[in-house]
């Protein structure tokens, strides 16, 4: 039988509810959200399946890297956390300032760390040889950027508001507005991924993604707050959004994803 938003809907009342029980009945909070979260049927396929790999680092300690993700080959430049300078022409769409810190469990600064986003564009579509949605590319905005924390922590990205998307999971299942961000600490086999979501978005109701964090403060962790003062003028319109990487005020991150 083809899944319908209303089964969904159904789903994550039912996940909601039994999470509610279950911390009146004594269980801790759940930061993270169960990898058997109904109603994100694919999350199944993001999950590994096969042990780690063993990599011999006493053969070539640079070896790790080879196999490690990373959006550049060269050192970063003084474009790349803006998005909106990458091309010869401008990219269509609202353009933004995000802003942040980068923070340990004690609100301590995490410096020098690359931060790495990748995003959709305004009409909703990844520059993505697998992309399936039908909306326009924009041959001005590729939605990838890279930044280093300075030394209190800080990042800084100028982008374009992204547009949401069909994702086919179910009939008129659609992501809320997003962007990805990674974190690599001090190797690129410590890297982090979580997202960043818009205020007041309409969609967030409908979405298993963001719904299978199941307890509703640490979902507010992963929505940005509007701030006036890092608007630029005549330019941008500003957001603010800290990553905590441990403790009770953690980000959610795609763990084993």
């Amino acid at each position: 039988m083809t899944l319908t938003q209303h089964d969904i809907d159904r789903e994550i009342a039912a996940e909601h509810a039994a999470y509610e029980k279950r911390l009146a009945d004594g269980a801790p909070v759940e930061h993270q959200p169960r990898r058997d979260y109904t109603p994100y049927r694919s999350s199944v396929l993001r999950h590994p399946k096969q042990p780690p790999i063993t990599i011999d680092v006493s053969k070539d300690p640079e070896l790790v890297e080879l196999h490690s993700p990373a959006f550049g080959e060269r050192d970063i430049t003084e474009i790349d956390n803006d998005l909106t300078r990458q091309h010869n022409g401008e990219p269509i769409g609202e353009r933004i300032t995000v802003e942040g810190r980068l923070l340990d469990r004690d609100g301590r600064p995490l410096r020098g760390q690359l931060v790495e986003i990748w995003q959709a564009n305004s009409a909703g579509r990844y520059a993505h040889q697998r992309e399936q949605h039908d909306a326009p590319l924009d041959p001005n905005f590729t939605g990838v950027g890279r930044t280093l924390t300075d030394d209190s922590g800080c990042y800084r990205f100028t982008t374009v508001q992204p547009g949401p998307y069909p994702w086919r999971q179910h009939v008129n299942a659609w992501r809320p507005a997003h962007i990805h961000f990674s974190i690599f600490g001090s190797a690129f086999t410590q890297r982090l991924v979580t997202q960043m979501y818009f205020p007041s978005d309409p969609l967030f109701p409908y979405d298993p993604i963001i719904q299978s964090v199941t307890d509703d403060a640490a979902r507010q962790r992963l929505v940005a707050t509007y701030d006036h003062s890092l608007s630029v003028p005549e330019f941008s319109m500003g957001y603010h959004w800290d990553i905590v990487l441990d403790g009770p005020q953690a980000t959610w991150i795609e763990e084993g994803r």
